[in-house]
């Protein structure tokens, strides 16, 4: 008999190997789960291997009820201490160019397209946890939540920061040096999307108010799209 969180089709299971069983699916609470719901199960979710790592899955956070939905990557290594999704620096930029573009924060709600941080010990660096990027798998177990917490919260406009966030939502053919600052159709459903930069690209621009600026301009598009 399987586990509560190792069910049929979980990594690891008998008889099933762990490449075709990266899948939040059977991770996910029947019925019409609210996000506290959703937020509770997500904490179990062993859909793919990097629950293994992490300290803990971080869900989203913010309004059941956002008109904005702001789309990262993945935890950083704050978020996966803390629990909660842009505590970090990143966050803090987010939060800033979000006010100064004209979207109250506290109307959005803020989520990654995986939900456990995937990182690599640097000794070299005082072994700090460097940030590793999803592959296509993670990103495709993890769709599930996503999915979810979209149908939830129903918001107006969906605004993704970064090529892993657009990717994750909008297909592999995503490029955010194309797509960004434009009001893109979200097929199958009623939101629009705006593209941006992840605010963490910010900080390590050598340009920092430049890269900092560009942000703000997108999500300004997203402002003009919510009037």
């Amino acid at each position: 008999m399987a586990s509560r969180t190792e069910p049929p089709g979980s990594p690891g299971s008998p008889g099933e190997s762990p490449e075709d069983a990266y899948t939040a699916e059977p991770f996910l609470p029947g019925g019409r789960a609210g996000l506290p719901g959703l937020r509770k199960a997500a904490a179990a979710c062993r859909g793919c291997p990097l629950h293994r790592d992490a300290t803990q899955t971080v869900f989203g956070a913010g309004s059941d009820h956002a008109r904005v939905l702001l789309l990262g990557e993945q935890p950083g290594d704050q978020e996966d201490r803390q629990g909660q999704p842009f505590v970090g620096p990143a966050g803090k930029v987010l939060t800033r160019a979000l006010d100064e573009a004209g979207i109250d924060p506290d109307d959005t709600y803020v989520t990654n397209a995986v939900k456990h941080f995937k990182f690599e010990i640097v000794a070299e660096r005082g072994k700090r946890r460097i940030h590793k990027a999803p592959n296509l798998r993670e990103m495709t177990a993890c769709k599930p939540w996503l999915d979810a917490e979209l149908k939830v919260v129903d918001p107006e406009i969906i605004v993704v920061l970064g090529a892993t966030a657009g990717k994750a939502l909008l297909g592999p053919s995503f490029r955010v040096t194309k797509q960004r600052g434009m009001l893109l159709p979200m097929e199958g459903r009623g939101e629009s999307v705006v593209a941006t930069i992840h605010p963490s690209a910010v900080l390590r621009a050598d340009d920092r108010e430049a890269a900092y600026q560009g942000l703000v301009s997108d999500l300004r598009i997203a402002a003009q799209a919510l009037n």
